[in-house]
C-alpha cells in the first residue's frame, strides 16, 4: 500500500470516528433538553434517568453531569451528587457555573454533615 493510499484510509478513519463523536454528543444532548423538561415538571426521577443515558452516550460531557449531580441532590442521593460533580469539574475544570454549583453543594452539605456529626 503507497503511503498516499494508506493516510487516505487513516483521513477517513479520523472522519468517520469525528462524525460517530458528534452523532453521539448530539444524542446526549436530546436526553439532556428532555431531562431539563422533565426536571421544571419535578420529574427527577425521570430527569435522572435521561441525564444517566447523556454520560452514557457522551462520558465527557460535563453538562450532563452537572445536571444529574443537581437531580441525584434533589433526590437526596448525595454521594452520587458529590461524585457526578467531581466528574464535571473534571472535565471542565474552568466551567464557572459547574465550580459554582459544586462549591454551593459542598457548602450546605459539608456543613450539614458537620452538624450532624458526620463525615462530608
Amino acid at each position: 500500500m503507497s503511503l498516499r493510499v494508506f493516510s487516505a484510509v487513516l483521513f477517513c478513519l479520523a472522519l468517520a470516528s469525528a462524525s460517530a463523536a458528534a452523532d453521539q454528543r448530539g444524542d446526549a444532548q436530546k436526553q439532556v433538553e428532555f431531562g431539563i423538561q422533565v426536571a421544571q415538571k419535578g420529574l427527577w426521577r425521570e430527569a435522572i434517568y435521561r441525564w444517566e443515558r447523556a454520560t452514557q452516550l457522551d462520558p465527557t460531557y460535563a453538562a450532563a453531569f452537572n445536571n444529574l449531580a443537581v437531580a441525584y441532590e434533589q433526590e437526596g442521593q448525595l454521594d452520587k451528587a458529590r461524585a457526578a460533580y467531581e466528574k464535571a469539574v473534571a472535565l471542565e475544570p474552568n466551567n464557572s457555573l459547574i465550580k459554582q454549583n459544586f462549591d454551593l453543594f459542598k457548602e450546605l452539605n459539608d456543613r450539614a454533615a458537620q452538624k450532624d456529626g458526620r463525615q462530608p
